[in-house]
């Protein structure tokens, strides 16, 4: 019963935030978990595009996008894309990434992830993550690569499979940074490329650099559901030239530029985002600060309300400045993470609970792994909670 009591405070608070004049009626009965929010130049822009004809993968909107994430997470380099997916298939392709290597990440991550490494051949390891980021753990994988891995010929050969372990792929989970100094440290020690799944960390910092920025290449995704949007899309973010250049280039169907001619000199991938997407993820940009204000706002409002109730708020971890992208509360246990996800869900306020471990899906039960012990702990308990940007 005292479990249920606070599960009514709980749904009441957040309705209270989500509807502060009791007496209106919200236009949504469900208090969504993010909805987008548009209150910027969307329509303008978009309006703009198609009287400019330019809707495709040409035109001003996609130059000014990439020059604008190049500038806020001091990038030198960005190449916008149709989402994070095709961002990371990408950034995986251009450090060499083949049937042939293994990618070392996490299990707890969407499943985009894991499928970018799949798509090129090679095979994911999973190694367990922090309890504190919930991001990849330094520990874990310097004692996962001692214990199994060894250096020959400059590259870092899995003694198991004798495969060479070619990437890693650290994810910003729900835009909190992991421990990425650390982890570009012991990729560097082993000669493992880092590539950064930020995709969920756009306006997310650790130790006053942005996350993405941290290993030859970052992705950043922006999804209905991420902090701002273009409705499907994502973005590649180097300070390499060449790499930059190549994945412009891979990014439009691998095509030489010619007045007229079609001339295509290797497998390329029709990845570029659309003008017309473009044009509305610049007018979300605009409103960025704004956004992320409003949600370091909201996160601290359920700090304090979870805290008094004697449940876990996922905050940010040490060092970092989070966007709070999705807020997460944890549970003791998965029996009462379940009841809570049942009650809110038939309340009219929509929770999830944390992804389903990447090692527990049907197609990639049988990878590589260490104890994965924090994961499992984490799977159990977490539960995001309503973390829209309030108007």
């Amino acid at each position: 019963m005292k479990k249920n009591k606070n599960f009514k405070k709980i749904i009441n608070f957040i309705k209270s935030i989500y509807t502060p004049n009791p007496k209106s009626k919200p236009l949504n009965p469900i208090i969504p978990l993010h909805e987008p929010v548009f209150i910027g130049n969307e329509k303008k822009y978009v309006c703009d595009t198609i009287e400019s004809t330019f809707v495709s993968s040409v035109g001003e909107y996609v130059n000014r996008v990439e020059e604008w994430i190049g500038d806020f997470t001091g990038a030198k380099y960005a190449i916008a894309t149709v989402n994070g997916t095709s961002a990371l298939h990408i950034a995986l392709i251009l450090v060499g990434v083949d049937e042939n290597s293994e990618v070392i990440t996490q299990p707890l991550t969407f499943v985009a992830t894991v499928n970018a490494i799949n798509y090129t051949g090679a095979k994911p390891v999973f190694i367990d993550v922090d309890l504190d980021t919930l991001g990849l753990s330094p520990d874990s994988l310097k004692l996962f690569l001692e214990q199994n891995c060894e250096i020959k010929n400059n590259q870092c050969i899995n003694k198991k499979t004798g495969k060479i372990i070619k990437a890693c792929v650290p994810m910003h989970t729900f835009g909190h940074p992991c421990k990425i100094v650390e982890i570009k440290e012991i990729c560097d020690e082993w000669n493992i490329v880092l590539i950064e799944d930020a995709a969920e960390s756009l306006g997310s910092f650790y130790k006053n650099k942005h996350t993405g920025t941290f290993g030859k290449i970052g992705v950043f995704s922006f999804n209905g559901n991420k902090i701002v949007t273009s409705g499907g899309g994502g973005i590649i973010v180097t300070d390499d030239e060449e790499l930059a250049k190549r994945a412009k280039h891979l990014t439009t169907t691998a095509k030489v530029s010619h007045k007229w001619e079609y001339f295509h000199d290797e497998i390329g991938y029709n990845y570029r985002m659309p003008n017309i997407n473009a044009a509305l993820l610049l007018a979300q940009l605009e409103n960025l600060d704004k956004f992320l204000k409003i949600k370091r706002d909201l996160a601290f409002k359920y700090k304090e309300f979870f805290e008094s109730l004697g449940i876990k708020f996922v905050n940010e971890p040490q060092y970092a400045k989070s966007n709070f992208w999705l807020n997460a509360i944890m549970f003791d246990n998965k029996e009462e993470r379940d009841e809570f996800l049942e009650y809110s869900n038939n309340n009219d306020v929509m929770t999830r609970p944390i992804w389903r471990l990447m090692n527990k899906l049907p197609m990639y039960k049988s990878c590589q792994r260490d104890s994965l012990k924090n994961a499992d702990y984490l799977e159990e308990r977490v539960v995001n909670i309503p973390s829209g940007v309030l108007l």
